[in-house]
Formats: C-alpha cells, structure tokens, sequence
C-alpha cells in the first residue's frame, strides 16, 4: 500500500491562465492551488515550466479528468505512464480525479459518464484505483460525482459506494460539497443522509463550486460563486470533517482573482468559526 497522504490545512483555488502572472507574482494568499492534471500532459499542452514556477512558491494538487476509474476495460496505461512523469516532475500536495467513467476501448466521451452502484461496477473501480496507485506509488483522492441520471438497478447509495471503495483500495476522498447539493437536488435525496453515511476520516480535499439551473436540473458548470445552500452544507461538512484543504474551483466566466479571494476569505471564516469550536469543546 503507498504511504499515506498527508494532513493538510490550506485553502486555495483552481489555478487557471487568467491568473498565472499574479500567482506567480505573490500577490496572491494561498495555501495552495490546483491545476488540471491533462493540460500539462499533451504536447502543445500548457508549459510545464509555468507549472514548476508555481511548485517552486506553493503546493500544488493535480486533479484529473481523464482517467476514466469507472471503464470497465482497465485504465489507459499510456495515461498512467505520462501522469507519473507529471508526478514525478512535480511532486504534487495530492493527485486526484473522479468516480466516473470517459473511455472503453477507442470510444472516448470527454464527459464524466455515472455509474451504476453495483457490486460489479465497485469492483471494477476498485481494480482500477489499484492499478492507479500501484503505478503512481501514491493513493490517489477520488471525487464524488455530480449526477443527472440514476440507474434503476442500483443496489447501494452513492455514499455506501465511497466507503466501501475507500476500505478496499486505501484510497482517500477529495469531497465536493456542490456536487453533493447538485445531485441532491436532481435526485431528491437528503444531503443530511449523505453525510452521514460518508468515512470523513477519508476526506484529505474539499471542493467549492458555483452551478447553473438548467430546464430541469441543476448542472454542475463552475461559472458563478458558491450559493447560500452550498456555503451551509459545507458549514456543516466541515463541523463533521474538521480542518482539510479546501479549495473553490472556477472554470468558465472566470473573475478578476480578487473576487475568487474575496469568496476564499468565506471558507477560511468558516473553517476558523468551526476549529474555534472544536478547540471549545474539548476544553
């Protein structure tokens, strides 16, 4: 089994282009950021030496969206080869990506498809967060899901799924809060029920994200800030998870980077009034 991830506090953005040269820069307080793992790893991809900058001020994390845990035929080795030298090459805080599935043979949806919570498709994830941290020599974070379809034949909930993943593979849990909303709201379930049954001794990473009402569904499209409702799930996260990296992610209608601090200034408030808390409490 690879060592254990560590124990980290921080709180830090997805970095993007629009905000290289500040980061870069110092002008920003972070803990940390967070970049997407396959744009550094295609040719003509975004310069790795940016990327080394950054490492050289701050951790970085790399989440990915291409691995594809969820095919059915094994993971890409081809993948895994050019994510290790990544690895490798930057040393990063966690490397993460998300229970979904994109690929079976040549097919590729470059979307992140659901699964079927089926004793059959957590074995098959379970095989391959296996090969995954064998080849990469690290346990990776895997992502729950936001979702807009549900199978009629599945046989756990999407939060037994995790902690029985997370109890076979040794892999640890990078928790999006707004995902969670989202597929709470599509799906009609309590969120409370899903915090319940989920093992926050596994969570090393949280994500906060914005998301868009669509005809009939809420849909994960991280272009607007963190909600109200998604600021008080993660309120309540964080009294159940205690202190991990939290990070907000921003992908479209990206803001001036003082407007993302002003929203991490938020979570840090609440990480704080929480510790503050707890720190009370066992007094």
């Amino acid at each position: 089994m690879p060592p254990a991830n560590p124990a980290f506090h921080g709180y830090g953005l997805g970095l993007r282009r629009e905000h290289y040269r500040q980061v870069l820069e110092n002008d920003a307080e972070l803990d940390f950021v967070e970049v997407i793992s396959e744009n550094f790893m295609v040719d003509g991809g975004q310069p790795r030496s940016i990327l080394r900058q950054v490492r050289e001020q701050r951790p970085v994390a790399l989440h990915g969206v291409s691995m594809s845990i969820g095919s059915a035929d094994g993971l890409d080795r081809d993948y895994l080869v050019r994510l290790k030298a990544l690895v490798d090459e930057i040393d990063p805080l966690f490397v993460s990506d998300h229970l979904s599935w994109s690929r079976f043979a040549s097919f590729n949806a470059h979307d992140l498809l659901p699964l079927p919570y089926t004793e059959e498709a957590l074995e098959i994830v379970c095989a391959n967060i296996d090969q995954a941290q064998d080849v990469l020599g690290r346990r990776i974070l895997v992502e729950n899901p936001s979702s807009y379809v549900a199978f009629a034949d599945g046989a756990m909930s999407e939060w037994r799924f995790l902690e029985v993943m997370c109890a076979r593979t040794g892999c640890d849990l990078l928790l999006d809060v707004n995902n969670i909303y989202v597929s709470a709201r599509n799906h009609r379930f309590d969120p409370a029920a899903y915090l319940e049954g989920l093992p926050f001794d596994r969570v090393r990473q949280i994500h906060l994200a914005g998301h868009s009402q669509g005809l009939e569904l809420l849909i994960d499209t991280h272009d607007a800030a963190v909600c109200d409702a998604v600021w008080r799930l993660y309120e309540e996260v964080v009294a159940r998870v205690g202190s991990v990296a939290t990070m907000i992610e921003r992908d479209d209608a990206i803001p001036p980077l003082k407007d993302l601090l002003e929203e991490l200034a938020v979570a840090r408030a609440i990480g704080e009034r929480s510790a503050a808390v707890r720190l009370r409490a066992a007094q």
